[in-house]
């Protein structure tokens, strides 16, 4: 792989849309395809796909397209999937439980290690290997586990002290559902802000667009 320059936010974010395509692809056993293909059933342009490849190197050949286990490959190791990432979540409420019950991060290499609540006692059949901590606990599980992403999935008026407690604690790299932004919480933090509303309000963008 090609060393990276400043990539942008619009080809990062098509990242995963190619890798998720690509993998069902090659479940299917599909050996190539050609970024015609990819951009008829990703909607864009074949020159867009050609040219966020190239961000990270030559992954193709002229008249020939791409393999698509290479490419897969290839786009998971930008991504990072070729790693294993420790995830615990704090907060054990519907969206805490419903990430710790979604089977499929582990085939990506994200495994929900851990979560952590007041009341622990709020959550019953957690996937097994995941534990349930009351909060105080933290530091103690940190201390003493990698953890390489926390999930934070409380109330908006908790989020930032949560935030700034596990910075504390040494962990740096959060997946935001909070409905607040907590990128500017402390230097060094790298932050996946998740709402809902937005994705929804887009969507319904969209409707009143059709109408």
């Amino acid at each position: 792989m090609a060393k990276k320059c400043t990539i942008s936010e619009a080809v990062i974010k098509r990242l995963p849309r190619y890798y998720r395509y690509i993998k069902q692809l090659e479940r299917d056993g599909v050996k190539r395809v050609s970024s015609s293909e990819l951009a008829k059933n990703l909607g864009v342009t074949a020159s867009q796909v050609r040219q966020d490849f190239s961000n990270f190197g030559e992954f193709g050949q002229q008249g020939y397209g791409y393999s698509v286990g290479k490419l897969r490959s290839e786009i998971a190791s930008i991504l990072g999937l070729d790693q294993q990432h420790n995830i615990i979540i704090i907060g054990c409420g519907n969206i805490g439980k419903a990430l710790a019950r979604y089977i499929g991060f582990a085939d990506d290499g994200f495994f929900v290690r851990a979560m952590f609540d007041v009341d622990p006692t709020v959550i019953q059949k957690v996937p097994e290997g995941v534990e349930v901590l009351n909060v105080n606990r933290l530091a103690e599980y940190i201390n003493t586990h990698p953890v390489d992403i926390a999930a934070i999935c409380v109330q908006k008026e908790y989020a930032k002290d949560v935030a700034e407690n596990l910075v504390r604690l040494g962990v740096k790299h959060f997946w935001n559902f909070a409905p607040v932004d907590l990128s500017g919480v402390a230097e060094g933090v790298i932050c996946e802000n998740i709402n809902m509303s937005d994705s929804l309000f887009v969507l319904s963008y969209k409707i009143n667009e059709q109408q």
